[in-house]
C-alpha cells in the first residue's frame, strides 16, 4: 500500500492499440484536468507500448502536463501481466493521487490486477467523478478533497457515491463516452519523461499467438442521429417500426433497458447508465418512459424528439419536441413525410 499523498498527480491509464489512442482515455484527460486543478496538482498520463511516443503530444494537447512514456517491443501486443508491472512500478515511483483508466475490456482486465498489487481500492464503471470532504462517523475525521467516485448500483436502480480515503492511490474506471471529448489545444506544453521497466519472465509467461477481432456492429457513440425504442413499443415485431425510422432519417437504433430486458433487440443496443452514454445531434426516443438512468445516458443530446401515449411521461421534461400519442400511429407518419420530402 502506498502512503497518501496529497501533492500527487491525478493519472490517466493512456489506452493504445496498434499506435491508436482510445477516446475514452482522450475524455479522462479533460476531466482529470478538472480534478487536478481542483486538487492544486498536475495532470499525467501513463503510457506503455512499443513506438508510442508520438501520442504523447496529443494527451498533452487535451490537458496532460506529464506523460510517463514506457516503450518496449515487449508490449506490444496488449498483455496482462507485462502491462500491469509497467503501471505498478510507475505507480509506485511518482506515486500518484489518482489513477483514472476507462472501462473499455482492456482497461477492465487491467485496473482491478494493478489495484490489487498496489492494495488501493478500486471503483469500477463510474459515470461521474468530483472531488469533495468527508467525514468519518464512527471517528468523527474529516478527510477533505477526496475522490467522489459517482456509480450506479443495484442494477442501476440507486446511484452510489463511493470513497476511498485510506488505501491509495485513489482508482477508478469511467465508463466511456460519460465525460465529454474536448477538442485538444495543439500550443499546450507539457513534458514527455522516458521510463523504463525491467520486465522478468514472469510477466512475459503468456506469449499472443493469434489475435482475432470482430468489429463493432453498432456504434451508438459516434452516431449523428439515434432512434431509440423502450419497454412501450410492445413487441419485438413493433421495433421493426424503430430500424424503419432509423433507415429513413439514416440514423443509429437505440433502446432502453426495459427494450433490452424484454428481449426485443440486443445489450449492444442499450442506452442510459447500464449500457453506453449519447450525444447525437437527434435522439428521436419512441416508447421510453424517461426512468433517471435511461436520461443519463441520452440527456445531452442536442435535440430529443419524444414520442410517448402517456404525457406525464419523465422524458418529456428532458425532451425539446414532445409528440402526445401512440408511436405505432406515429411513426408511420414521420416516415412518410421524411420520404416525400427527400423526393
Amino acid at each position: 500500500m502506498i502512503e497518501p499523498n496529497r501533492q500527487g498527480e491525478v493519472w490517466v491509464f493512456a489506452e493504445q492499440e496498434d499506435g491508436s489512442l482510445n477516446d475514452v482515455s482522450l475524455e479522462l484527460c479533460a476531466k482529470a484536468r478538472e480534478l487536478a486543478d481542483t486538487l492544486g496538482v498536475k495532470v499525467a498520463a501513463a503510457l506503455p507500448g512499443w513506438n508510442v511516443r508520438e501520442l504523447s503530444y496529443r494527451l498533452i494537447a487535451h490537458g496532460v502536463d506529464r506523460v510517463y512514456c514506457v516503450q518496449d517491443a515487449q508490449l506490444e501486443p496488449y498483455r496482462t501481466l507485462p502491462y500491469a508491472r509497467a503501471m505498478c512500478t510507475l505507480i509506485a515511483r511518482h506515486r500518484p493521487q489518482i489513477v483514472l483508466f476507462g472501462a473499455t475490456p482492456l482497461g477492465r482486465d487491467l485496473a482491478p490486477r494493478v489495484a490489487s498489487e498496489m492494495r488501493a481500492g478500486l471503483t469500477a464503471d463510474c459515470t461521474d467523478l468530483q472531488i469533495g470532504d468527508y467525514t468519518d462517523p464512527r471517528t468523527k475525521i474529516r478527510h477533505e478533497k477526496l475522490l467522489l467516485q459517482v456509480r450506479p448500483a443495484f442494477g442501476g436502480n440507486i446511484i452510489a457515491t463511493i470513497i476511498n480515503y485510506d488505501r491509495w492511490p485513489q482508482m477508478a474506471t469511467v465508463r466511456e463516452g460519460v465525460m465529454a471529448l474536448r477538442e485538444g489545444d495543439p500550443r499546450r506544453g507539457g513534458e514527455i519523461i522516458e521510463e523504463a521497466v525491467p520486465l522478468s519472465d514472469v510477466d512475459l509467461a503468456v506469449r499472443v499467438i493469434e489475435r482475432h477481432r470482430e468489429p463493432r456492429r453498432v456504434n451508438l457513440k459516434g452516431a449523428r442521429t439515434i432512434v431509440a425504442g423502450g419497454g412501450g413499443v410492445g413487441s419485438r415485431e413493433n421495433f421493426a417500426l424503430i430500424h424503419e425510422l432509423a433507415s429513413a432519417i439514416g440514423g443509429a437504433v437505440g433502446a432502453s433497458r426495459a427494450a433490452v430486458d424484454a428481449g426485443f433487440i440486443g445489450k449492444e443496443h442499450q442506452i442510459g447508465q447500464t449500457g453506453t452514454t449519447v450525444r447525437p445531434a437527434l435522439y428521436i426516443a419512441c416508447g421510453i418512459s424517461g426512468q433517471v438512468q435511461h436520461r443519463a445516458g441520452m440527456e445531452e443530446s442536442a435535440k430529443i424528439i419524444a414520442i410517448n401515449r402517456d404525457r406525464e411521461a419523465p422524458i418529456f421534461g428532458v425532451a425539446h419536441y414532445g409528440i402526445v400519442g401512440d408511436m405505432r400511429q406515429v411513426i408511420p407518419m414521420m416516415i412518410r413525410a421524411i420520404r416525400e420530402r427527400a423526393r
